[in-house]
C-alpha cells in the first residue's frame, strides 16, 4: 500500500492505496465521486475526464499514487460553492448536448480546459480540442454548439 495526499474538490484527502488503483476508481470508490464515470478503462473515451492541476486528463489513464500531492477536479467540484452552473454546464443544457448523459461530465470537463486553453475557439478549434471524447449519442453538433454558447457566455463574463 502506498500513503497518497490529494486535494479533490477543494478538500485534501490522505489515503491508503494499491500503487496500481488507478485514479478513477480511487475516486469513485474510496471519495464517492461518482459523477467521473468509467467508460472504457482504455483511455478512448474520455468519459473519465477530470482536472489535474487545471488541466484535463483521463483519469483511467492516471495511477492514484501520480495523483500524490496534486489538485484534482471533479464534474462534482466543477460548480460554484453555491451550486450555481459554469457556463459550460448551462450551455450544455441550453443547447441540449446530451443525450443519454454517459459521456456528459467527461466531455464537460474537456470542454472547460478547451476554454481555459482556448477562450475564443472556432468551431474547428472546438472539434479539434474535444475529439479525444467519444459520444454515441449526440452526434457532436449540439456539443459544438454548446462549447461555443459557453466561450461567448465566458467572454461576456470578461468584459
Amino acid at each position: 500500500m502506498s500513503k497518497i495526499s490529494v486535494k479533490v474538490d477543494g478538500v485534501t484527502y490522505e489515503d491508503e492505496v494499491e500503487p496500481r488503483t488507478l485514479l478513477v476508481h480511487y475516486l469513485r470508490e474510496q471519495l464517492g465521486k461518482t459523477g467521473t464515470v468509467v467508460g472504457c478503462d482504455t483511455s478512448n473515451c474520455g468519459a473519465c475526464t477530470v482536472h489535474l492541476d487545471g488541466r484535463s486528463v483521463k483519469s483511467c489513464n492516471v495511477l492514484a499514487v501520480q495523483a500524490d500531492g496534486h489538485e484534482v477536479t471533479t464534474i462534482e467540484g466543477l460548480a460554484g460553492a453555491d451550486g450555481a452552473l459554469t457556463p459550460v454546464q448551462e450551455a450544455f443544457r441550453d443547447c441540449h448536448a446530451l443525450q443519454c448523459g454517459y459521456c456528459t461530465p467527461g466531455m464537460i470537463m474537456q470542454a472547460t480546459d478547451l476554454l481555459a486553453e482556448n477562450p475564443d475557439p472556432t468551431e474547428e478549434d472546438v472539434r479539434l480540442g474535444m475529439e479525444g471524447n467519444l459520444c454515441r449519442c449526440t452526434g457532436y453538433h449540439n456539443i459544438v454548439k454548446a462549447v461555443l454558447q459557453a466561450a461567448g457566455a465566458r467572454a461576456g463574463e470578461h468584459a
